[in-house]
Protein backbone atom coordinates (compact mmCIF):
# COMPACT_ATOMS: atom_id res chain seq x y z
CA UNK A 1 0.00 0.00 0.00
CA UNK A 2 1.35 3.42 -0.95
CA UNK A 3 1.23 6.22 1.62
CA UNK A 4 0.51 9.58 0.01
CA UNK A 5 1.06 13.19 0.97
CA UNK A 6 -1.59 15.37 -0.70
CA UNK A 7 -1.88 19.16 -0.47
CA UNK A 8 -5.45 19.87 0.77
CA UNK A 9 -5.33 23.42 -0.60
CA UNK A 10 -4.99 22.09 -4.15
CA UNK A 11 -5.86 18.39 -3.98
CA UNK A 12 -2.56 17.61 -5.71
CA UNK A 13 -0.15 14.82 -4.80
CA UNK A 14 3.08 16.01 -3.17
CA UNK A 15 4.91 12.72 -2.61
CA UNK A 16 4.22 8.99 -2.43
CA UNK A 17 5.95 6.54 -0.07
CA UNK A 18 6.11 2.74 0.05
CA UNK A 19 4.69 1.16 3.17
CA UNK A 20 7.26 -0.41 5.48
CA UNK A 21 7.60 -4.14 4.90
CA UNK A 22 7.35 -6.78 7.63
CA UNK A 23 11.13 -7.13 7.48
CA UNK A 24 11.42 -3.36 7.92
CA UNK A 25 9.13 -3.48 10.96
CA UNK A 26 11.26 -6.25 12.44
CA UNK A 27 14.44 -4.20 11.97
CA UNK A 28 12.77 -1.19 13.60
CA UNK A 29 11.66 -3.23 16.62
CA UNK A 30 15.12 -4.75 17.02
CA UNK A 31 16.75 -1.32 16.91
CA UNK A 32 14.22 0.12 19.36
CA UNK A 33 14.95 -2.57 21.95
CA UNK A 34 18.71 -2.18 21.46
CA UNK A 35 18.45 1.59 21.87
CA UNK A 36 16.32 1.18 25.00
CA UNK A 37 18.95 -0.99 26.66
CA UNK A 38 21.47 1.81 26.21
CA UNK A 39 19.17 4.78 26.87
CA UNK A 40 17.88 3.43 30.17
CA UNK A 41 21.45 3.42 31.51
CA UNK A 42 22.07 7.06 30.69
CA UNK A 43 21.56 9.79 33.27
CA UNK A 44 19.11 12.66 33.14
CA UNK A 45 21.90 15.08 32.31
CA UNK A 46 22.79 13.24 29.10
CA UNK A 47 19.16 12.85 28.03
CA UNK A 48 18.49 16.49 28.87
CA UNK A 49 21.31 17.74 26.66
CA UNK A 50 19.89 15.84 23.70
CA UNK A 51 16.34 17.03 24.40
CA UNK A 52 17.54 20.63 24.57
CA UNK A 53 19.30 20.03 21.25
CA UNK A 54 15.98 18.82 19.81
CA UNK A 55 14.38 22.09 20.91
CA UNK A 56 17.13 23.99 19.13
CA UNK A 57 16.71 21.95 15.93
CA UNK A 58 12.99 22.69 16.00
CA UNK A 59 13.48 26.42 16.42
CA UNK A 60 16.42 26.82 14.07
CA UNK A 61 14.49 25.24 11.18
CA UNK A 62 10.95 26.10 12.28
CA UNK A 63 9.94 27.57 8.92
CA UNK A 64 10.92 24.37 7.13
CA UNK A 65 9.06 22.10 9.56
CA UNK A 66 6.02 24.39 9.49
CA UNK A 67 5.86 24.46 5.71
CA UNK A 68 5.81 20.65 5.60
CA UNK A 69 2.79 20.56 7.95
CA UNK A 70 0.90 23.27 6.07
CA UNK A 71 1.47 21.53 2.74
CA UNK A 72 0.30 18.18 4.12
CA UNK A 73 -2.75 19.04 6.22
CA UNK A 74 -3.72 22.63 5.46
CA UNK A 75 -3.24 24.55 8.71
CA UNK A 76 -2.18 28.15 8.24
CA UNK A 77 1.57 28.61 8.02
CA UNK A 78 1.61 31.02 10.95
CA UNK A 79 -0.20 28.47 13.15
CA UNK A 80 2.20 25.74 11.98
CA UNK A 81 5.16 27.89 13.05
CA UNK A 82 3.50 28.38 16.45
CA UNK A 83 3.02 24.61 16.72
CA UNK A 84 6.70 23.96 16.08
CA UNK A 85 7.63 26.57 18.70
CA UNK A 86 5.33 24.85 21.19
CA UNK A 87 7.12 21.56 20.50
CA UNK A 88 10.41 23.23 21.39
CA UNK A 89 8.76 24.37 24.63
CA UNK A 90 7.70 20.86 25.63
CA UNK A 91 11.21 19.55 24.87
CA UNK A 92 12.73 22.21 27.12
CA UNK A 93 10.12 21.67 29.81
CA UNK A 94 10.91 17.98 30.19
CA UNK A 95 14.64 18.50 29.75
CA UNK A 96 14.46 20.77 32.80
CA UNK A 97 11.89 18.91 34.93
CA UNK A 98 12.12 15.18 34.18
CA UNK A 99 14.63 14.45 36.93
CA UNK A 100 12.42 16.21 39.49
CA UNK A 101 9.23 14.53 38.29
CA UNK A 102 10.85 11.09 38.43
CA UNK A 103 12.84 11.52 41.65
CA UNK A 104 12.72 8.73 44.22
CA UNK A 105 9.83 9.05 46.67
CA UNK A 106 10.82 8.08 50.22
CA UNK A 107 8.19 6.22 52.27
CA UNK A 108 8.66 5.67 55.98
CA UNK A 109 8.34 2.00 57.03
CA UNK A 110 10.04 -0.39 59.47
CA UNK A 111 12.77 -0.98 56.84
CA UNK A 112 16.00 0.98 57.05
CA UNK A 113 15.15 2.52 53.70
CA UNK A 114 12.08 2.26 51.47
CA UNK A 115 11.08 4.31 48.48
CA UNK A 116 9.41 4.32 45.07
CA UNK A 117 11.68 4.57 42.03
CA UNK A 118 10.44 5.46 38.54
CA UNK A 119 12.02 3.27 35.88
CA UNK A 120 11.52 3.17 32.09
CA UNK A 121 9.61 0.23 30.63
CA UNK A 122 10.84 -0.03 27.01
CA UNK A 123 9.58 0.71 23.50
CA UNK A 124 6.24 2.55 23.42
CA UNK A 125 4.05 2.68 20.31
CA UNK A 126 2.46 6.06 19.55
CA UNK A 127 -0.48 6.12 17.14
CA UNK A 128 -0.91 9.78 16.30
CA UNK A 129 -3.33 12.00 14.31
CA UNK A 130 -2.75 14.48 11.52
CA UNK A 131 -4.35 17.61 12.97
CA UNK A 132 -1.33 18.72 15.02
CA UNK A 133 1.27 16.61 13.23
CA UNK A 134 4.19 17.76 15.42
CA UNK A 135 2.64 18.71 18.76
CA UNK A 136 0.68 15.49 19.26
CA UNK A 137 3.89 13.52 18.80
CA UNK A 138 6.28 15.70 20.80
CA UNK A 139 4.00 15.85 23.82
CA UNK A 140 4.42 12.05 23.97
CA UNK A 141 8.02 11.78 22.79
CA UNK A 142 9.65 14.38 25.02
CA UNK A 143 8.56 12.80 28.34
CA UNK A 144 8.92 9.24 27.02
CA UNK A 145 12.53 9.71 25.94
CA UNK A 146 13.42 11.71 29.06
CA UNK A 147 12.07 8.82 31.15
CA UNK A 148 14.43 6.47 29.27
CA UNK A 149 11.91 4.78 26.98
CA UNK A 150 12.14 4.58 23.21
CA UNK A 151 9.38 5.63 20.81
CA UNK A 152 7.82 4.01 17.76
CA UNK A 153 5.58 6.33 15.75
CA UNK A 154 2.69 5.22 13.58
CA UNK A 155 1.54 8.60 12.30
CA UNK A 156 -1.62 9.34 10.32
CA UNK A 157 -1.15 8.21 6.74
CA UNK A 158 -1.81 11.67 5.27
CA UNK A 159 1.19 13.28 7.04
CA UNK A 160 4.15 11.00 6.19
CA UNK A 161 6.52 13.90 5.51
CA UNK A 162 5.82 15.36 8.94
CA UNK A 163 6.39 11.93 10.49
CA UNK A 164 9.77 11.56 8.80
CA UNK A 165 10.68 15.12 9.80
CA UNK A 166 10.17 14.25 13.48
CA UNK A 167 12.52 11.29 13.21
CA UNK A 168 15.06 13.59 11.54
CA UNK A 169 14.74 16.14 14.34
CA UNK A 170 15.59 13.60 17.04
CA UNK A 171 18.43 12.17 14.98
CA UNK A 172 19.92 15.64 14.43
CA UNK A 173 19.60 16.28 18.17
CA UNK A 174 21.95 13.38 18.84
CA UNK A 175 19.57 10.63 19.94
CA UNK A 176 21.04 7.30 18.79
CA UNK A 177 19.39 5.24 16.07
CA UNK A 178 16.35 3.41 17.40
CA UNK A 179 15.50 5.90 20.16
CA UNK A 180 12.71 7.34 18.03
CA UNK A 181 11.56 5.60 14.87
CA UNK A 182 8.86 6.48 12.36
CA UNK A 183 7.01 3.47 10.97
CA UNK A 184 5.43 4.31 7.62
CA UNK A 185 2.64 1.76 7.90
CA UNK A 186 -1.11 1.71 7.41
CA UNK A 187 -3.65 0.93 10.11
CA UNK A 188 -3.73 -2.74 9.12
CA UNK A 189 -0.18 -3.27 10.44
CA UNK A 190 -0.71 -1.66 13.85
CA UNK A 191 -1.89 -4.97 15.32
CA UNK A 192 1.30 -6.70 14.23
CA UNK A 193 3.40 -4.07 16.05
CA UNK A 194 1.26 -3.85 19.18
CA UNK A 195 1.07 -7.64 19.61
CA UNK A 196 4.85 -7.88 19.64
CA UNK A 197 6.07 -8.55 23.18
CA UNK A 198 8.93 -6.10 22.73
CA UNK A 199 6.44 -3.21 22.57
CA UNK A 200 5.55 -2.52 26.19
CA UNK A 201 2.77 0.08 25.95
CA UNK A 202 0.85 2.30 23.56
CA UNK A 203 -0.56 5.80 23.38
CA UNK A 204 -3.16 6.92 20.88
CA UNK A 205 -4.69 10.24 19.99
CA UNK A 206 -7.49 9.89 17.48
CA UNK A 207 -11.02 8.70 16.85
CA UNK A 208 -13.19 6.66 19.20
CA UNK A 209 -13.06 3.73 16.81
CA UNK A 210 -9.28 3.72 16.68
CA UNK A 211 -9.13 4.10 20.46
CA UNK A 212 -11.42 1.13 21.03
CA UNK A 213 -9.39 -1.03 18.65
CA UNK A 214 -6.01 -0.17 20.17
CA UNK A 215 -7.34 -0.29 23.73
CA UNK A 216 -8.92 -3.71 23.20
CA UNK A 217 -5.82 -5.13 21.56
CA UNK A 218 -3.49 -3.75 24.23
CA UNK A 219 -5.83 -5.08 26.92
CA UNK A 220 -5.67 -8.53 25.35
CA UNK A 221 -1.87 -8.34 25.62
CA UNK A 222 -1.97 -6.77 29.15
CA UNK A 223 -0.28 -3.58 27.99
CA UNK A 224 -0.79 -0.11 29.44
CA UNK A 225 -2.42 2.49 27.20
CA UNK A 226 -3.20 6.19 27.21
CA UNK A 227 -6.09 7.24 24.97
CA UNK A 228 -6.95 10.82 24.00
CA UNK A 229 -10.01 10.64 21.80
CA UNK A 230 -12.68 13.01 20.51
CA UNK A 231 -14.38 15.93 22.15
CA UNK A 232 -17.51 18.04 21.91
CA UNK A 233 -16.41 20.72 24.31
CA UNK A 234 -19.04 22.98 25.90
CA UNK A 235 -18.36 26.73 26.08
CA UNK A 236 -20.66 28.32 28.66
CA UNK A 237 -21.30 32.08 28.67
CA UNK A 238 -23.08 33.64 31.65
CA UNK A 239 -24.47 37.17 32.16
CA UNK A 240 -21.49 38.43 34.18
CA UNK A 241 -19.04 37.56 31.39
CA UNK A 242 -17.11 40.16 29.43
CA UNK A 243 -19.14 39.69 26.27
CA UNK A 244 -16.52 41.05 23.87
CA UNK A 245 -13.83 38.77 25.33
CA UNK A 246 -16.20 35.79 25.29
CA UNK A 247 -17.07 36.28 21.62
CA UNK A 248 -13.41 36.66 20.69
CA UNK A 249 -12.59 33.50 22.64
CA UNK A 250 -15.48 31.67 21.01
CA UNK A 251 -14.28 32.48 17.50
CA UNK A 252 -10.67 31.52 18.20
CA UNK A 253 -11.72 28.47 20.20
CA UNK A 254 -13.91 27.13 17.40
CA UNK A 255 -11.74 27.95 14.40
CA UNK A 256 -8.28 27.12 15.70
CA UNK A 257 -6.52 24.74 13.30
CA UNK A 258 -9.34 25.30 10.77
CA UNK A 259 -11.77 23.92 13.37
CA UNK A 260 -9.95 20.58 13.50
CA UNK A 261 -9.02 20.22 17.14
CA UNK A 262 -10.30 17.75 19.73
CA UNK A 263 -10.32 20.48 22.40
CA UNK A 264 -11.88 23.12 20.18
CA UNK A 265 -15.01 24.64 21.69
CA UNK A 266 -17.89 23.17 19.71
CA UNK A 267 -21.13 23.76 21.60
CA UNK A 268 -21.68 27.37 22.69
CA UNK A 269 -24.19 27.41 25.54
CA UNK A 270 -25.27 30.97 26.27
CA UNK A 271 -27.53 32.28 29.05
CA UNK A 272 -30.84 33.58 27.74
CA UNK A 273 -30.21 37.10 29.11
CA UNK A 274 -27.28 37.66 26.74
CA UNK A 275 -28.06 35.11 24.03
CA UNK A 276 -29.19 37.59 21.34
CA UNK A 277 -26.30 39.99 21.93
CA UNK A 278 -23.78 37.12 21.84
CA UNK A 279 -25.31 35.60 18.71
CA UNK A 280 -25.22 38.88 16.81
CA UNK A 281 -21.55 39.47 17.57
CA UNK A 282 -20.66 35.82 17.01
CA UNK A 283 -22.20 35.80 13.53
CA UNK A 284 -20.49 39.08 12.57
CA UNK A 285 -17.11 37.74 13.68
CA UNK A 286 -17.55 34.49 11.74
CA UNK A 287 -18.53 36.36 8.59
CA UNK A 288 -15.35 38.45 8.85
CA UNK A 289 -13.03 35.41 8.85
CA UNK A 290 -10.69 35.18 5.86
CA UNK A 291 -10.68 31.75 4.19
CA UNK A 292 -7.97 30.96 1.65
CA UNK A 293 -4.41 29.92 0.90
CA UNK A 294 -2.92 28.76 4.22
CA UNK A 295 0.51 30.00 3.18
CA UNK A 296 -0.64 33.64 3.22
CA UNK A 297 -0.29 35.72 6.39
CA UNK A 298 -3.77 37.21 6.10
CA UNK A 299 -5.51 33.81 5.90
CA UNK A 300 -7.33 32.78 9.08
CA UNK A 301 -8.97 29.56 7.86
CA UNK A 302 -7.31 27.13 5.48
CA UNK A 303 -8.71 23.96 3.90
CA UNK A 304 -9.84 20.92 5.82
CA UNK A 305 -7.31 18.13 5.75
CA UNK A 306 -9.07 15.77 3.34
CA UNK A 307 -12.09 15.67 1.07
CA UNK A 308 -13.59 12.98 3.31
CA UNK A 309 -13.36 15.22 6.40
CA UNK A 310 -14.92 18.15 4.54
CA UNK A 311 -17.76 15.97 3.28
CA UNK A 312 -18.40 14.51 6.74
CA UNK A 313 -18.66 18.02 8.22
CA UNK A 314 -21.14 18.98 5.52
CA UNK A 315 -23.15 15.80 6.06
CA UNK A 316 -23.49 16.52 9.80
CA UNK A 317 -24.59 20.07 9.02
CA UNK A 318 -27.24 18.92 6.54
CA UNK A 319 -28.52 16.22 8.89
CA UNK A 320 -28.80 18.75 11.71
CA UNK A 321 -30.74 21.18 9.52
CA UNK A 322 -33.07 18.36 8.50
CA UNK A 323 -33.81 17.84 12.20
CA UNK A 324 -34.68 21.51 12.70
CA UNK A 325 -31.41 23.41 13.16
CA UNK A 326 -31.18 26.92 11.68
CA UNK A 327 -28.14 28.10 9.76
CA UNK A 328 -27.18 31.58 10.98
CA UNK A 329 -24.26 31.94 8.60
CA UNK A 330 -21.87 29.95 6.41
CA UNK A 331 -21.59 26.18 6.84
CA UNK A 332 -21.24 25.39 3.13
CA UNK A 333 -18.72 23.64 0.91
CA UNK A 334 -16.64 26.16 -1.03
CA UNK A 335 -16.52 24.94 -4.61
CA UNK A 336 -13.21 24.80 -6.49
CA UNK A 337 -9.80 23.24 -5.92
CA UNK A 338 -8.93 22.06 -2.43
CA UNK A 339 -11.06 21.06 0.53
CA UNK A 340 -12.36 24.41 1.78
CA UNK A 341 -15.43 24.88 3.96
CA UNK A 342 -17.10 28.15 4.88
CA UNK A 343 -17.11 28.76 8.64
CA UNK A 344 -20.66 28.54 9.93
CA UNK A 345 -22.97 28.74 12.94
CA UNK A 346 -26.05 26.61 13.62
CA UNK A 347 -28.76 27.57 16.11
CA UNK A 348 -31.94 25.96 17.47
CA UNK A 349 -30.21 22.59 17.21
CA UNK A 350 -32.20 19.66 18.63
CA UNK A 351 -30.25 17.65 21.20
CA UNK A 352 -30.48 14.52 19.05
CA UNK A 353 -28.99 16.25 15.97
CA UNK A 354 -25.40 15.47 14.90
CA UNK A 355 -24.33 19.05 15.69
CA UNK A 356 -25.03 18.25 19.36
CA UNK A 357 -24.23 14.53 19.44
CA UNK A 358 -21.18 14.16 17.21
CA UNK A 359 -17.78 15.82 17.00
CA UNK A 360 -17.94 18.14 14.00
CA UNK A 361 -14.29 18.35 12.96
CA UNK A 362 -14.42 21.60 11.06
CA UNK A 363 -15.25 25.31 11.51
CA UNK A 364 -18.93 24.93 12.44
CA UNK A 365 -20.28 26.14 15.79
CA UNK A 366 -23.43 24.98 17.54
CA UNK A 367 -25.18 27.82 19.40
CA UNK A 368 -27.53 26.82 22.24
CA UNK A 369 -29.66 28.97 24.56
CA UNK A 370 -29.74 28.05 28.28
CA UNK A 371 -32.26 29.21 30.90
CA UNK A 372 -29.75 29.37 33.77
CA UNK A 373 -26.54 27.78 35.05
CA UNK A 374 -28.27 24.51 35.93
CA UNK A 375 -29.57 24.24 32.39
CA UNK A 376 -26.18 25.20 30.93
CA UNK A 377 -24.34 22.53 32.93
CA UNK A 378 -26.96 19.93 32.02
CA UNK A 379 -26.56 20.73 28.32
CA UNK A 380 -22.79 20.83 28.65
CA UNK A 381 -22.74 17.33 30.13
CA UNK A 382 -25.29 15.90 27.66
CA UNK A 383 -22.62 14.25 25.52
CA UNK A 384 -20.68 11.01 25.53
CA UNK A 385 -17.48 13.08 25.37
CA UNK A 386 -15.61 14.66 28.26
CA UNK A 387 -12.36 16.24 27.08
CA UNK A 388 -12.36 19.99 27.80
CA UNK A 389 -14.84 22.63 28.90
CA UNK A 390 -14.91 26.39 29.42
CA UNK A 391 -17.05 28.88 31.28
CA UNK A 392 -17.07 32.66 30.89
CA UNK A 393 -18.25 34.34 34.06
CA UNK A 394 -17.05 36.58 36.89
CA UNK A 395 -19.33 35.01 39.46
CA UNK A 396 -17.25 32.97 41.94
CA UNK A 397 -20.11 30.62 42.76
CA UNK A 398 -20.61 29.85 39.06
CA UNK A 399 -16.88 29.25 38.63
CA UNK A 400 -16.87 26.81 41.55
CA UNK A 401 -19.92 24.93 40.28
CA UNK A 402 -18.51 24.65 36.76
CA UNK A 403 -15.19 23.37 38.12
CA UNK A 404 -16.97 20.69 40.15
CA UNK A 405 -19.88 19.77 37.88
CA UNK A 406 -18.73 19.98 34.25
CA UNK A 407 -17.85 16.38 33.39
CA UNK A 408 -14.57 16.86 31.56
CA UNK A 409 -10.83 16.43 31.94
CA UNK A 410 -10.34 20.21 32.18
CA UNK A 411 -12.34 23.36 32.82
CA UNK A 412 -10.94 26.72 31.74
CA UNK A 413 -12.43 29.94 33.12
CA UNK A 414 -12.56 33.04 30.93
CA UNK A 415 -10.14 31.38 28.51
CA UNK A 416 -10.28 28.80 25.75
CA UNK A 417 -9.14 25.27 26.49
CA UNK A 418 -5.49 24.76 25.59
CA UNK A 419 -2.80 22.18 26.28
CA UNK A 420 0.23 23.32 28.27
CA UNK A 421 3.38 21.25 28.99
CA UNK A 422 3.02 22.11 32.70
CA UNK A 423 -0.58 20.89 33.07
CA UNK A 424 -1.92 17.33 32.84
CA UNK A 425 -4.09 16.80 29.78
CA UNK A 426 -6.71 14.16 29.03
CA UNK A 427 -10.39 13.28 29.18
CA UNK A 428 -13.14 11.23 30.77
CA UNK A 429 -16.05 9.22 29.38
CA UNK A 430 -15.53 8.43 25.68
CA UNK A 431 -12.83 11.06 25.36
CA UNK A 432 -10.40 8.51 26.72
CA UNK A 433 -8.27 7.90 29.81
CA UNK A 434 -4.80 8.56 31.14
CA UNK A 435 -2.96 11.85 31.10
CA UNK A 436 -0.31 13.51 28.99
CA UNK A 437 1.93 16.43 29.94
CA UNK A 438 2.96 17.72 33.36
CA UNK A 439 4.20 15.32 36.00
CA UNK A 440 1.31 12.94 35.29
CA UNK A 441 2.33 12.59 31.65
CA UNK A 442 5.90 11.49 32.25
CA UNK A 443 4.73 8.97 34.86
CA UNK A 444 2.32 7.16 32.52
CA UNK A 445 5.01 4.98 30.95
CA UNK A 446 7.24 4.14 33.88
CA UNK A 447 7.45 1.31 36.38
CA UNK A 448 6.69 2.81 39.81
CA UNK A 449 8.85 0.27 41.54
CA UNK A 450 8.88 -0.25 45.30
CA UNK A 451 12.37 -0.64 46.82
CA UNK A 452 12.67 -1.78 50.40
CA UNK A 453 16.03 -2.27 52.17
CA UNK A 454 15.92 -4.18 55.46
Amino acid sequence: MAIESVNPATGKLIERFDELSDDGIERALTLSVRAFRDLRRTGFEERSSKMLAAAAVLEDDKDRWARIATEEMGKTLKSAVAEVEKCAWVCRYYAETAERHLADEPIETEASRSFVRHLPIGPVLAVMPWNFPYWQVFRFAAPALMAGNTGLLKHASNVPRSALAIEEIFRRAGFPEGCFTTLLIGSSKVERVLRDDRVRAATLTGSEGAGRAVGALAGDRIKHTVLELGGSDPFLVMPSADLEAAVKGAVVGRTINNGQSCIAAKRFIVHTEIYEAFAERFVAAFEALKVGDPMLDETEIGPLATAQIRDEVDTYVRQSIAKGARKLTGADVIEGPGYFYKPGILASVPEDAPACREEIFGPVATLIEARDLDDAIRIGNATRFGLGSAIWTHDEDEIERAANELDAGATFVNAIVASDPRLPFGGVKESGYGRELGRDGIREFVNRKTISVA
